[in-house]
């Protein structure tokens, strides 16, 4: 896959014409994997590049601050998505204040057709682009034969798939509901960062955890709570098994949220490593006890319930 981190990256490569679709695709869930199935099949068919357009930040963190975001995907991670569902090209269009102060009929002529020569744009009837948002299909409509492209609308019961998969994962994700959450988005929800020292109160109570700096503050953390998880450490393809602790460890009076590992069977020195946890199932909410015995037993259960869920 080709990845461009700017529209100006395609000057020069020889686009003459290409199939486009545009959206900020974050999870790049089921529904979305529609919109791409739909852009490779027309790119096939056409006998043209396909092409990707999304956008970072996510238009709404420019647009909306008063209303933050929490991202089911990193940039990192949506590019690894789009790789594993064959996308041939991707431009990550910089969402600026400039940009989004673009009008419609500029948007139109000086980022869509002045960069990618569309011979097709297939977008969805809800789709709505430049300053105050007031272009839209209508208007793809009205300039698509002075500029020579052809639409095709993807279908609107795709639209509400998209929409409603991703309030609800989110929903599912902030309830702990993971199993839901991961069956929406046709893959394992993950949490990435660096394995930071934490307070080794795991090691002495035998279960060494990796304690895990997000990446980026953006991502959403699913409901504090123990979770049977797999976790890859740096480039290593193999998944270790494990479980999670994301919580404030009441039993210890802590004040911050953890993220918190422990691999099953693994003794390796992994600070400073990035590391990368899928959560598979929920096990039980994040809680109280009133001994790190009583802890550490309760953890003995936790195990067996982590590997049934995991095999």
């Amino acid at each position: 896959m080709h990845v461009y981190r700017s529209p100006e990256e395609l000057l020069g490569k020889g686009f003459s014409q290409t199939v486009v679709t545009i959206g900020t695709f974050d999870g790049v869930h089921k529904g979305h994997q529609t919109i791409l199935q739909q852009l490779k099949n027309k790119s096939r068919e056409k006998q043209l590049p396909g092409v990707v357009i999304t956008f970072d930040p996510h238009p709404r963190e420019l647009l909306h601050p008063e209303q933050p975001i929490l991202l089911l995907n990193t940039l990192e991670e949506r590019i690894q998505l789009f790789e594993r569902h064959g996308i041939e090209h991707l431009v990550i269009v910089p969402f600026t204040r400039a940009f989004s102060l673009l009008s419609a009929e500029d948007y139109v002529e000086k980022f869509l057709v002045h960069y990618f020569h569309p011979a097709v744009i297939i977008i969805g009837y809800d789709h709505h682009f430049g300053h105050d948002r007031k272009g839209d299909i209508h208007l793809l409509e009205n300039l698509q034969h002075q500029y020579g492209y052809t639409l095709e609308e993807i279908p609107p019961q795709v639209v509400e798939q998209v929409t409603i998969s991703s309030t609800r994962i989110r929903e599912y994700l902030a309830k702990g509901e993971i199993e839901l959450a991961n069956a929406l988005l046709g893959y394992p929800y993950s949490l990435s960062g660096v394995v930071v020292s934490g307070d080794q109160i795991g090691r002495k109570l035998g279960y060494p955890t990796a304690n895990l700096q997000m990446g980026d503050s953006r991502k959403l953390i699913p409901a504090e709570g123990v979770y049977a998880a797999t976790a890859q450490i740096d480039d290593d393809q193999l998944c270790r098994k494990g479980m999670l602790n994301i919580g404030y460890r009441p039993t210890f009076k802590g004040k911050e949220l953890r993220i918190e590992m422990h691999i099953f069977d693994f003794s390796g020195d992994i600070y400073g490593h990035r590391i990368r946890i899928y959560l598979h199932a929920y096990i039980r909410p994040d809680q109280y006890f009133e001994s790190a015995e009583a802890l550490r037993r309760q953890m003995d259960r936790d195990k067996i319930a982590a590997l049934e869920r995991l095999s």
